[in-house]
């Protein structure tokens, strides 16, 4: 354990004893755990979280703005109505995280997991994703317009009414993904995976772009033969 002005490391810390750590000034936290804990609206604005662990652990209306979190396991986590404006997480397991009416605005995700994640009802302005898993994901609404995309894996993920006109997709995938009421106007998908889509899932790309071999898999998964 090692315990210095602003700097905890190698414990594991229940609420009370976060709250007397930041009461003392502490604002960086390495290979803490967390497990479980109830951190709900607590103030951890500002605060640096590395390889820490977060496992089912409840952050509900938690002050997170401008906090950093890298190589944290913070799977089960539940973010919801969570200020997490600025937050930056990096090469992070949010497997399953909840993030119900978080605030995300400007919030960044960098070689992350985050299979499972619901983000129902977000504050998403600027929020920004790279390189991550987002695996049946719950992104509905969500906007990408003119963003682009790198490395991003919407397998399975529920994308209904999302916002893509203009993005550049770069590496990634939109396999057997839910496109209901989804926009790919200007989209440029020819760096994406779009094996499994249905029929009705071809409206929602109307005005994309798309490259021949993606065309003749999209046909010859319907049936049709391409020659």
């Amino acid at each position: 354990m090692e315990v210095q002005l602003n700097h905890i490391e190698g414990i594991d810390l229940d609420r009370d004893a976060l709250a007397r750590h930041l009461a003392a000034g502490a604002r960086r936290f390495v290979q803490c755990g967390f497990d479980g804990a109830d951190l709900s609206r607590l103030d951890l604005q500002d605060c640096v979280f590395e390889s820490c662990t977060f496992h089912d652990a409840v952050l509900y209306a938690a002050k997170l703005a401008r906090s950093s979190w890298q190589r944290c396991r913070a799977m089960a986590a539940d973010f919801e109505s969570a200020d997490l404006v600025d937050a930056q997480f990096k090469g992070c397991d949010l497997n399953n995280s909840k993030w119900r009416r978080a605030r995300l605005a400007s919030a960044s995700f960098r070689s992350c997991k985050l299979t499972g994640a619901s983000f129902e009802e977000v504050s998403h302005l600027g929020a920004s994703f790279e390189e991550s898993l987002l695996v049946g994901a719950d992104m509905r609404g969500f906007s990408f317009r003119k963003a682009s995309l790198v490395q991003l894996d919407f397998s399975d993920a529920d994308l209904s009414g999302c916002d893509f006109r203009e993005a550049v997709f770069e590496g990634g995938s939109l396999r057997e993904a839910v496109l209901k009421l989804a926009r790919f106007e200007g989209a440029d998908l020819r760096g994406a995976e779009l094996g499994g889509l249905k029929i009705a899932d071809m409206r929602a790309f109307k005005g994309a772009v798309i490259s021949h071999a993606q065309a003749a898999v999209i046909l010859g998964e319907m049936g049709l033969l391409v020659s």
